[in-house]
């Protein structure tokens, strides 16, 4: 079931920082650097890539070698890129410190870039029709509010269903005003609270406020702990079984998302997509790459088995 997807947002280059000890806060700590091409959108396009699917990723670029890696990547992992390029002008880049359990300690994102990422880039007649052409449209918030919310407005009007990627609590508000247009958001709890302004007790809670946003589906993940999913009038929960390696956290929410959407592509009911979703972020969380290698098909099943069946809560 090829289906053609459009992926808007984060390709760049990731910097990560391994301690190898027990971290000291204001102090030098051993470790190691890993570098890679990562960006919320390109691994949630490399990860549809990876399931069979048919993806192109556009993303502003500079004029800059790591430009020519995130094109090499690309290429590798069968995903068409349509970057365009400001020549006097560094790509973005995220760098991040991690815990020697492969929890996130800091991080920092150099991503002023994006914002050049303007509504008036979605009027060029190729993106035009790309979008026209979709069968679903991923973004994620590296690009500015209005760019969102000028896209999923766009795609509404094209009937193209248009999935969010929250990327950190700081950014996800950028989807505010596109919340009514949006198909599915995915994001962690601190994320929920930023876009809501609510703090919760339970994980269940989720649900019906984002609803109240106007938004009509979303996943809201809570690091190694409970989650909660809804769509139109279904809502459930997973508590997923424990992990006992963690190779690095970077990209599981993004293998998330890509689990998730490939299962509602194939037409699978939401507890199915978002236990195939679960099963993608534990691929990837047990290999030390944004996106594992031994993502496929028959990997996603099998690991999906282990998962289990959710609680419905309504």
């Amino acid at each position: 079931m090829r289906k053609q997807i459009l992926v808007l947002g984060g390709a760049h280059l990731d910097r990560r920082g391994r301690i190898s000890g027990d971290t000291a806060m204001g102090a030098s700590n051993p470790g190691h650097w890993i570098e890679e091409i990562g960006g919320g959108g390109f691994n949630v396009a490399r990860n549809l890539a990876r399931l069979g699917h048919d993806v192109t990723m556009v993303s502003p670029r500079g004029g800059d070698a790591t430009a020519e890696a995130v094109a090499r990547a690309a290429e590798a992992a069968g995903v068409v890129d349509r970057p365009f390029v400001f020549l006097d002008r560094a790509t973005p880049s995220y760098t991040a410190i991690l815990e020697r359990d492969g929890n996130l300690v800091i991080a920092l994102a150099d991503m002023d870039l994006y914002r050049f990422f303007s509504p008036r880039r979605l009027r060029v007649r190729t993106l035009r029709q790309a979008i026209a052409t979709a069968d679903m449209i991923v973004c994620d918030a590296n690009l500015p509010a209005e760019t969102l919310t000028a896209l999923a407005a766009q795609a509404k009007q094209a009937g193209v269903p248009v999935a969010g990627i929250a990327i950190s609590p700081a950014k996800v508000v950028r989807f505010r005003e596109a919340l009514p247009d949006l198909a599915c958001l995915f994001m962690n709890a601190a994320e929920a609270a930023a876009l809501s302004g609510e703090r919760v007790a339970a994980i269940e809670e989720w649900p019906s406020i984002l609803r109240e946003r106007k938004l009509q589906a979303a996943v809201v993940t809570n690091g190694g702990r409970p989650l909660a999913a809804y769509s139109h009038g279904e809502t459930c929960t997973f508590r997923p079984p424990p992990l006992t390696e963690v190779a690095d956290v970077t990209g599981a929410g993004d293998a998330l998302a890509a689990g998730t959407l490939d299962a509602l592509l194939r037409s699978l009911p939401l507890e199915n997509a978002v236990a195939r979703g679960i099963a993608a972020s534990r691929i990837t969380l047990r290999s030390p790459h944004a996106v594992a290698p031994d993502l496929s098909l028959e990997a996603l099943e099998q690991e999906a088995a282990l998962v289990g069946t959710s609680e419905k809560v309504l």
